[in-house]
């Protein structure tokens, strides 16, 4: 018998839309963009964060550790051509989450700002690259450095119970993180959110901001409006067609096959559920969102959506008699 181990055979994926690739990466592995005035963006890709260069200096939005010290070479690339300070004087933290905040630590000085529930979070935590925020609260605040003015917003729980609104009034943008991917499905889960009524109500919550700028945290280009009614359309398809195949797929036959095995009828009958809502979805989109044609994505994410209409919305529940 051969040593040797088969290769596994990798599947093939439907074409990339082009509205979901962003523009060419440096010799050193990263983008950086303008997104209006002194307000930039900088990304590798897959990660995506902001920076203010003021006059006192740069307020840094969202810490990736994939960008890691690429963040502060593209400061100096920005800063070096305005004439203006490239110390880090304020890390504002969208959220706890290590994926986004994981480099935070490389900014030793910088004032550390977030949401109260991120400070609990980050010391439940106990990482050492992302230490707890200075600056907390609970609904609003409006940070105000260099002359620039950042609106800071809790709306409720999404995707996680800390993921905060990050406004920029005067750059005609927004930063929301996790929610939108422009030009692509959501990832597993939904993101791997945790709030799923949050996560449905995050993007319309977007639009009631005036901005025409997304910085959303993910996949290499900015948003538009036009990605956030596209996600919205997507979220409601799965949401519908999870509500339809709630009403339509009969568990009699699992009941029936697995009898006093109830996690066996339980997974029999929200496979079938969650497949045959998943379909029409993943045909719907594939060649309109990248990866739509990954069917576990949608999958997972019909999963969540799905289980949030039987437990936060009640759909389907019965009372006995």
């Amino acid at each position: 018998m051969s040593d040797l181990v088969a290769s596994p055979v990798l599947p093939d994926y439907a074409p990339l839309p082009a509205s979901a690739l962003g523009p060419a990466l440096n010799e050193q592995g990263f983008h950086v963009g303008q997104v209006e005035r002194n307000l930039f963006w900088v990304t590798d890709s897959v990660y995506v964060a902001a920076f203010l260069a003021t006059p006192d200096g740069v307020v840094l939005f969202d810490a990736p550790p994939t960008l890691g010290h690429n963040l502060q070479r593209a400061i100096d690339e920005i800063t070096g051509a305005l004439g203006t300070p490239n110390a880090v004087t304020h890390l504002v933290y969208s959220h706890h989450h290590a994926d986004h905040a994981g480099a935070a630590s490389l900014f030793p000085t910088a004032t550390l700002i977030g949401h109260a529930e991120t400070k609990r979070l980050l010391l439940r935590d106990d990482d050492p690259t992302r230490p707890a925020p200075e600056i907390t609260f609970s609904n609003t605040y409006t940070l105000e450095v260099g002359g620039e003015r950042i609106d800071l917003a809790y709306r409720g729980p999404n995707h996680t119970p800390d993921n905060i609104f990050i406004h920029f009034p005067d750059h005609d943008a927004l930063m929301l993180i996790d929610i939108v991917n422009p030009g692509w499905v959501p990832i597993f889960n939904t993101n791997l959110s945790e709030d799923m009524p949050g996560y449905m109500d995050a993007a319309a919550q977007a639009l009631e901001y005036s901005w025409t700028h997304l910085i959303a945290g993910h996949l290499g280009r900015l948003g538009t409006r036009a990605d956030v009614e596209l996600h919205k359309a997507y979220i409601a398809d799965v949401v519908a067609a999870a509500y339809a195949a709630l009403a339509s797929v009969d568990p009699t036959q699992y009941f029936v096959k697995y009898g006093a095995n109830a996690w066996g009828w339980v997974n029999g009958y929200l496979t079938e559920i969650t497949t045959t809502a998943t379909r029409p979805v993943v045909e719907k989109y594939t060649g309109v969102l990248a990866a739509a044609d990954i069917e576990a994505l949608t999958y997972t994410t019909t999963f969540m959506l799905m289980q949030s209409l039987r437990l936060d919305k009640g759909v389907g529940s019965q009372v006995h008699p």
